[in-house]
């Protein structure tokens, strides 16, 4: 997996700064080359001078989180493969091994919480359209990588199935990074992070370990129906 280089300190670290909380505020597509630049006061052509382009200065945002985020993934799941030393991984550890990563790479950050989540689930949401394919292709070895260790303990699930519900949970995953306010009920504190991710892995092993879906799932949808409508 490839490092990134960012400066400690400079006129392009205080770009990426920038740039960073301006798109966990407002998302990658409203955010313009000027919005960064007037951020920190320099002129219009900078983001092209340190970063080549819009694109790259994207791409470099969300390498900045996500790689540091994607090696650690890996390091804890072959902890855990390591721990189990060839017997059995517990579902719980796999999971744990995907998602409580998150909040050890928010201390690695220097922006607030909110913002780091809200990025965080951004890049989980969008980053398809924003990345090279060298780039892409971590993301999908990494997945590969945890679907095929949840394989290993769920034989009765077709790959295509747990391929399916590991997409539902990280949806649920980067629904809670991105609106994890709306657990405020009553006015009462919402959850930690921390223990809302706990509470997640509880639900998703739950998720996982579920009865293998029907094949009428996967028939075409009548023409007036939810999924038709949606394309689901």
């Amino acid at each position: 997996m490839r490092d990134l280089t960012i400066p400690d300190s400079g006129a392009k670290r205080k770009l990426l700064d920038a740039a960073e909380r301006l798109f966990a505020e407002k998302g990658f597509d409203c955010v313009a080359v000027r919005d960064v630049s007037q951020a920190v006061g320099m002129n219009v052509a900078s983001v092209n001078y340190y970063f080549g382009s819009r694109a790259n200065l994207l791409a470099t945002v969300i390498l900045h989180y996500a790689l540091p985020l994607q090696k650690d993934r890996l390091a804890h799941l072959e902890k855990a493969v390591r721990k189990a030393g060839g017997g059995r991984i517990q579902i719980e550890e796999i999971l744990a091994a995907y998602i409580k990563p998150l909040r050890a790479n928010f201390a690695l950050k220097e922006n607030s919480e909110t913002s780091f989540y809200q990025l965080v689930g951004r890049i989980f949401t969008d980053h398809g359209n924003s990345l090279f394919p060298q780039e892409k292709q971590i993301f999908s070895e990494v997945n590969e990588r945890f679907i095929q260790a949840l394989s290993k303990l769920l034989p009765e699930v077709s790959i295509v199935n747990l391929e399916e519900r590991f997409h539902f949970i990280q949806g649920a995953m980067i629904h809670l990074l991105t609106h994890h306010s709306l657990l405020v009920k009553n006015g009462k504190p919402h959850p930690t992070m921390e223990e809302s991710l706990e509470r997640l892995i509880s639900f998703a092993v739950l998720g996982l370990c579920g009865g293998e879906v029907s094949e009428s799932f996967a028939e075409e949808p009548e023409e007036d129906s939810p999924q038709a409508v949606f394309n689901f």
